[in-house]
């Protein structure tokens, strides 16, 4: 099926007037999972112990909740929040529905609280709070899992601006002196009553964000009940991505997904002399032109509800999901049109995969990491099982790794850190404790370890 292309808004003039921008440092960590999207740093001076005694260079009390992680731009941590409020009378979430019956999941909670949402930036030398923005506040459209929180998509920097999403609640770009710069509502968004969780992408002058959506009703007023003509469908219809201008938040273009929920961040790609963007569907993975949005080619989805984003290396792109069925994927890059059935597909493996961490590619081997620290190393290139281990304890997992130095650093909601060394061989090679829950992912900038907490965010440094 092929996808339905919306209006595309003079996409080519703001890409031929791109004017010099900033060049991300080997140091820099902009967005999600760091400069290429896939949680790899090529530095080598991390410190392999730390803990509230050792290396700890800084801490500072973040207020309220964010699984965000935090990201960095020369002297600049870039991290957001949700702060709870008191209860509002009356108020409550968007009506879900889950077939013809209205439908609200036992742990959704959340939009009956006045909740503000911030972006804060910090000097990554000090760690002292250089400002703090409070982008929205109010009753949020919808609920959130009660363990996600409203702050759970990672914001990106270019540089000069950096930009903050925070699904129906708005996108926002601030420059580094805390201006805000601009904002806007993309659409009502809804993923029943689960909550945030994917991030934006930066691609030259484009802001890209995927919207996949699902079992909300439609009305003038989103907290009252709606009528069978106004009910969204169950697998998000109003699904779509979409890239601004990150100049002014102006639509360049918009294309519609016949996808359900999803959280996975879309990634960028090198293929040959192109660029694509993949983004990780239940019903179909998809390859964009992020220049235009138009489709170039399309395989079969994870069929779970994609959380784990993509990763990328010697030519493939390799997709998870864990929620449900246990997929993971690897195809090969390169293709176009209808993918299903074609030697494209490189492999499939059905065990293995996470909820919620994303995989690591590292050289020839793809790491799986389940939600109970079980790690899957696979051979890269065919899918073949090289070993399947569990971490020295048990552990509930939601970070996602990062890898430096031939290690690979997986951290526990609990706090504990271990270190994994890369390659065939399952080895363990230091096991750290941070002394508080842990939910979001660590960043890695120019020797700084830094990992959020659920009250402080912390960095590590060899001292």
């Amino acid at each position: 099926m092929r996808i339905c292309r919306m209006t595309l808004v003079g996409c080519l003039l703001p890409l031929c007037l791109t004017l010099s921008q900033p060049e991300v440092g080997a140091s820099d960590w902009p967005q999600w999972r760091g400069p290429g999207g896939t949680g790899v740093s090529s530095e080598s001076s991390f410190p392999d112990v730390w803990g509230p005694d050792s290396n700890l260079s800084w801490k500072t009390p973040i207020p309220g909740r964010g699984h965000s992680s935090p990201v960095v731009w020369g002297d600049r941590v870039f991290v957001t929040t949700a702060i709870r409020g008191t209860a509002v009378s009356g108020a409550s979430a968007v009506t879900h529905y889950r077939g013809e019956d209205v439908y609200k999941h036992p742990q959704s909670e959340g939009a009956d609280h006045w909740h503000q949402l911030r972006l804060i930036s910090l000097d990554r030398n000090t760690g002292k709070v250089v400002w703090s923005r409070t982008a929205w506040e109010g009753n949020p459209y919808d609920n959130r899992h009660r363990q996600n929180t409203y702050a759970s998509g990672t914001p990106v920097t270019d540089g000069r601006h950096v930009y903050a999403f925070f699904d129906s609640e708005g996108i926002y770009c601030y420059d580094f002196d805390g201006r805000l710069v601009w904002k806007r509502s993309l659409a009502p968004i809804a993923k029943a009553g689960m909550g945030y969780g994917m991030s934006p992408v930066l691609f030259q002058n484009l802001l890209i964000l995927q919207v996949d959506k699902q079992g909300m009703g439609v009305t003038t007023d989103p907290r009252k009940p709606v009528s069978d003509e106004g009910r969204e469908k169950q697998y998000g219809e109003n699904s779509f991505i979409a890239a601004l201008d990150k100049k002014t938040g102006r639509t360049v273009w918009k294309t519609e997904r016949n996808h359900r929920r999803s959280w996975a961040t879309p990634l960028l790609v090198s293929s040959g002399n192109r660029t694509e963007l993949i983004s990780s569907g239940a019903e179909s993975v998809i390859s964009y032109d992020p220049r235009t949005g138009q489709e170039i080619w399309r395989a079969p989805g994870v069929r779970s509800h994609p959380i784990p984003s993509p990763v990328t290396g010697n030519g493939m792109v390799f997709l998870t999901a864990g929620s449900g069925k246990k997929v993971a994927m690897a195809i090969r890059l390169g293709g176009s049109g209808d993918l299903t059935d074609t030697s494209r597909i490189a492999w499939t493996y059905d065990k293995g995969t996470a909820y919620v961490p994303s995989p690591i590619l590292v050289g020839d081997y793809l790491y799986l990491f389940t939600d109970k620290g079980i790690v899957t190393c696979l051979e890269a290139s065919s899918g073949r099982v090289v070993y399947t281990e569990r971490l020295p304890v048990a552990k509930g997992f939601r970070s996602s790794p990062v890898s430096f130095d031939d290690k690979i650093l997986f951290v526990s909601e609990e706090g504990e850190g271990f270190m994994l060394k890369t390659g065939p061989q399952f080895e363990v090679v230091q096991q750290n404790s941070l002394g508080e829950t842990v939910w979001a992912s660590p960043a890695l900038s120019d020797g700084q370890i830094l990992i959020r907490g659920a009250g402080h965010l912390f960095c590590f440094q060899e001292r």
